[in-house]
């Protein structure tokens, strides 16, 4: 996975696209899913809010 698939550049900040696990710890994405965000670590899944 590329790292600029990951974060989003506005102006001179870095955002991230998708949130943290809250289950592993700060540096582990979730994937995103379309309908749900997802931990490919520990299988943590959360919807996403429509």
């Amino acid at each position: 996975m590329k790292v600029s698939s990951v974060y989003k550049v506005n102006g001179d900040k870095l955002n991230r696209k998708n949130p943290f696990c809250p289950r592993c710890s700060n540096g582990v994405f979730m994937a995103d899913h379309g309908d749900r965000y997802s931990c490919g670590k520990c299988g943590y899944t959360e919807m996403k809010k429509i």
